[in-house]
C-alpha cells in the first residue's frame, strides 16, 4: 500500500475555499452525489463548454468509474479531465505530430497539477486501498459511503484544474467552448 499523502490544515482550509468558490468543482461534485462516476462527473461538468450532448458523454465516460470499471488504476475524475481536454485541444489527423506533442504536454501538466495537490492520480492510491481491482459491483451510494471516501473532494479538485487551465488558456479554445 502506498503511503497515505496528507495536507496540512491550512492547505485543507484553502482546498476547501477554492473548491467552494469553483463553478465546475461545485457541479461536479454534485453529479457525483447525484449517483454518477468520477468520470462522468467531471465531463457532465463540462458538457456546456463541449456543446455535446449529455446522454452520448455519459455513456462515453461511463466505464472510467472507479480507476476505470473499479480496476483502480487511473483516477476516474483525472480520466474525464483528460477526455475533455482532449475534445477541446485534440487532434484528428494521426500525421498531426505537432498537436498531439501540444495535446500531450497539457495532459501531463493536468496530471502533474493533480499529482501536486493529491499525490498519485492513481485511484487506489488516492484511497489508500492496497489491492488492484475491485469486484466489478459498484458500492450503494449511501451516506456512510460518501463519509468513508474522499471522492466528491477529489472529483471537485478535477474540476477546478481543469476550469483554472480553460481560463488560462481561453484564448486557444475561441470558438470552441462557451465562456467561462
Amino acid at each position: 500500500m502506498k503511503e497515505e499523502y496528507t495536507r496540512d490544515e491550512e492547505q485543507e482550509k484553502s482546498l476547501e475555499e477554492q473548491l467552494e468558490k469553483s463553478p465546475h468543482a461545485r457541479k461536479a461534485m454534485g453529479y457525483f452525489r447525484d449517483g454518477y462516476n468520477c468520470s462522468q462527473s467531471i465531463v457532465l461538468a463540462f458538457s456546456e463548454e463541449m456543446g455535446l450532448d449529455e446522454k452520448s458523454l455519459l455513456r462515453l465516460s461511463s466505464s472510467f468509474g472507479g480507476g476505470m470499471g473499479r480496476l483502480r488504476e487511473v483516477c476516474g475524475s483525472v480520466s474525464g479531465m483528460f477526455m475533455v481536454t482532449g475534445y477541446l485541444f485534440g487532434y484528428d489527423d494521426p500525421k498531426d505530430y505537432e498537436t498531439k506533442k501540444e495535446l500531450y504536454g497539457r495532459i501531463q501538466e493536468l496530471a502533474g497539477k493533480f499529482t501536486h495537490i493529491n499525490g498519485s492520480i492513481v485511484c487506489r492510491d488516492l484511497l489508500g486501498l492496497s489491492k488492484g481491482p475491485d469486484e466489478p459491483v459498484p458500492e450503494k451510494r449511501t451516506e456512510a459511503y460518501y463519509s468513508k471516501r474522499p471522492c466528491p473532494k477529489i472529483i471537485g479538485i478535477s474540476a477546478m484544474i481543469l476550469e483554472e487551465y480553460l481560463q488560462e488558456h481561453r484564448e486557444e479554445t475561441e470558438g470552441l467552448v462557451s465562456d467561462f
